[in-house]
C-alpha cells in the first residue's frame, strides 16, 4: 500500500515546482522556511540514473525538513524509468515520484522526453506504468495544456488524461500554457478546470503565478487543489507566505539577509560550486532594487561568501 501524502494536504496548498538548475536542496530549504507545502527536485534524467547514477543521486539528496519532497524524472524509455524508480525508492527515499511531460527545452525534447513524450500517448502510458510498478511511492505527473501531436494536431491535457484514466496516478500539475508558449503568455485556466472531469486525483494549477494574489486568482478560475509556483519564487522565496505579497515589500536589508542565508546554505552543501550556482539567485534577489544593475554586475563575479557580504554591506 502506497502512502499517499497528497491526500493529507489541506487545500489550497502551495508547491515549489521543479526547475532544472534552480530547485536544489538549498533553495528548497529556503522555500520551505517560508511555508512551501511541497517541494520538487530538479529534473533528474532516468537514463543518467541507470548508467551513471552517482552524480544524479547526489543532486537528489535532501534534508528531512524538505518533506514532503518529490523527485521528478524525465526521459523517453520505460525500461529506464523502471530502473530509475527502483534506485530512487531504495537510495533516496522521497515522499513521491513525478514524471515530466511538460519540459519545452529542445535538448530534452531530442531525447523524446518532456513535452515530446506527452505527444505519444501510448509510450506515455507505458512510462507511467513502469514507474508505478517499480516504486512503493505515490506517482504524480507534470504536463502542459497542450503539445503538438505527431500528426500535426495538438494533444491536449484532456486527451492525455483520458488515455491514462485507468492508471493509479495520485496527482497532476498542469502548466496552463502550451509547449509553443513556453513560460510566457496567457494561462489557459479553463482547460485546467475541465481536467477535473477526466481526473479524480489531486490537481495542481501552474503558470503565471508571480505573487499571492495571482495564486488566489488562478485557484478561483481552476478550482484546483493547489498551486505550483516556479519562476515566481526565483528571488522571492517568501512568496509562499500566506499573505498578499503584492501589497508587501521586505526591507532591502531583510532581502540581503535572506539571500546571504541562502548563499551560506548553498556553500555548506556544495562548496565553491554552490557559490558559483548562487550567482543567478543573487541577481534574482536584487531585481527591482535601487542600483540593481550595478549590483548584478558585481554579483555575477562572486566566488566566496565574503564577496557577497562585501557587496551587500556597501
Amino acid at each position: 500500500m502506497k502512502n499517499n501524502f497528497w491526500k493529507k494536504l489541506k487545500s489550497p496548498f502551495y508547491c515549489l515546482a521543479p526547475m532544472a538548475g534552480v530547485t536544489d536542496s538549498a533553495f528548497r530549504q529556503i522555500c520551505k522556511s517560508f511555508g512551501a507545502d511541497v517541494v520538487y527536485s530538479e529534473m533528474a534524467s532516468a537514463t543518467a540514473l541507470v548508467y551513471e547514477s552517482k552524480k544524479t543521486l547526489e543532486m537528489l539528496e535532501f534534508a528531512k525538513i524538505e518533506r514532503p519532497y518529490v523527485v521528478q524524472l524525465f526521459g523517453g524509455q520505460p525500461e529506464h524509468f523502471a530502473k530509475a524508480a527502483q534506485i530512487i525508492t531504495k537510495k533516496i527515499k522521497p515522499d513521491g515520484l513525478d514524471i515530466n511531460f511538460g519540459c519545452p527545452v529542445k535538448k530534452v525534447q531530442k531525447q523524446g522526453a518532456g513535452a515530446t513524450l506527452m505527444a505519444d500517448l501510448k509510450l506515455s502510458k507505458k512510462v507511467i506504468e513502469a514507474v508505478i510498478d517499480n516504486a512503493n511511492l505515490p506517482v504524480s505527473i507534470k504536463c502542459r495544456a497542450s503539445v503538438p501531436g505527431k500528426d500535426g494536431r495538438p494533444v491536449s491535457v484532456l486527451d492525455f488524461l483520458d488515455a491514462i484514466k485507468d492508471l493509479d496516478v495520485k496527482a497532476i500539475m498542469i502548466h496552463g500554457r502550451t509547449m509553443a508558449q513556453g513560460h510566457s503568455g496567457v494561462v489557459d485556466s479553463k482547460i485546467i478546470k475541465e481536467a477535473r472531469k477526466y481526473f479524480k486525483g489531486v490537481i495542481i494549477a501552474n503558470g503565471g503565478v508571480k505573487d499571492f494574489s495571482s495564486a488566489e486568482g488562478l485557484l478561483k478560475k481552476t478550482d484546483a487543489d493547489g498551486i505550483g509556483i516556479g519562476q515566481g519564487a526565483m528571488g522571492k522565496p517568501w512568496i509562499f507566505k500566506q499573505f498578499p505579497i503584492s501589497n508587501f515589500q521586505f526591507p532591502i536589508k531583510e532581502i540581503y539577509k535572506i539571500a546571504l542565508k541562502h548563499a551560506k546554505l548553498a556553500y555548506k552543501l556544495k562548496g565553491k560550486q554552490g557559490i558559483l550556482e548562487m550567482r543567478k539567485h543573487l541577481c534574482w534577489y536584487v531585481a527591482g532594487l535601487p542600483g540593481a544593475t550595478e549590483l548584478r554586475r558585481e554579483l555575477v563575479k562572486v566566488e566566496a561568501i565574503k564577496d557577497i557580504e562585501k557587496i551587500f554591506k556597501k
